[in-house]
Order: structure tokens, then C-alpha cells, then sequence
């Protein structure tokens, strides 16, 4: 199947794709804040710059993309139908490092709680994880 855009085009996409402050990342952060707990964003000395830091609790939460990060739901095990050689060996990848970087983590003592961009749709959900993983603040 031919690809839709050119060469050019796909990288202009591809550059667009952010890496953090995500609207899904955003939905975390606004329900930590509202339930007490604050936090670091980003700490660029730890294993994989986690999105959310709690210093004095040794606790990380990442927020994953269910696509970039290949997980097991919908969205996550959707295939681009071009280059799937590519894109099988590149989530590959990512999951390969997000258990290094979650093994580091933990090896130095930190916590590591993962939220899905499935999950943010029921913040419900979400703000009992963070409870659960967190404790009372």
C-alpha cells in the first residue's frame, strides 16, 4: 500500500508528535494537583525523565501513549499499514527501554506507577491510582 504523504510531509507530522505535556499527561497532572499531591515534572537526572516526580515520597509516574508505548489496548495494538517492519521493531524498542529505564528507577530506590492514555478517559480511575500509589499526602 502506498503511503499518503511524501517523504517531507510525514516528517513534518512526525516532528509535531510531543514528548511531554500531552493532553493526557495534563489530565494526570491536574488530578494530582486537585487531590494535594505536588510534584516535579520532568527531572532530567532520572531514568527516563519521568512526567511526574515526588521527591520525598521516591515515587514516578510515567504517562505512557498507548500507541508509542504498544499497549495492549485498542489504540496501542493498532499497526500503521506502511513500513510495518519499521514501526514492529520501533515499539519494540520503546518497550524494551521504558523496562530499562523502570528497572534503573527501581534499583535506586523510586517507585514507578504507569498510566495509560486509555486510562485518562475514566479520571475516576485514575485519581484512585494515584491515590492507591501515593498514599495520603
Amino acid at each position: 500500500m502506498a503511503d499518503l504523504f511524501t517523504p517531507l510531509e510525514r516528517s513534518t507530522i512526525m516532528r509535531a508528535v510531543k514528548g511531554k505535556n500531552t493532553a493526557p499527561e495534563m489530565v494526570v497532572r491536574r488530578i494530582a494537583h486537585r487531590l494535594g499531591y505536588r510534584f516535579r515534572l520532568h527531572v532530567p537526572n532520572l531514568p527516563g525523565r519521568p512526567d511526574l516526580v515526588f521527591p520525598r515520597r521516591s515515587k514516578v509516574i510515567f504517562v505512557h501513549g498507548c500507541f508509542w508505548h504498544w499497549h495492549n489496548c485498542k489504540r496501542g495494538q493498532r499497526m500503521p499499514k506502511s513500513r510495518t517492519d519499521y514501526w514492529e521493531k520501533k515499539l519494540q524498542r520503546n518497550q524494551a527501554r521504558d523496562r530499562r529505564h523502570r528497572k534503573a528507577l527501581n534499583k535506586a530506590g523510586w517507585r514507578v506507577l504507569v498510566i495509560w492514555e486509555c486510562q485518562t478517559k475514566n479520571p475516576q480511575l485514575v485519581s484512585e491510582r494515584i491515590q492507591k500509589f501515593l498514599g495520603p499526602r
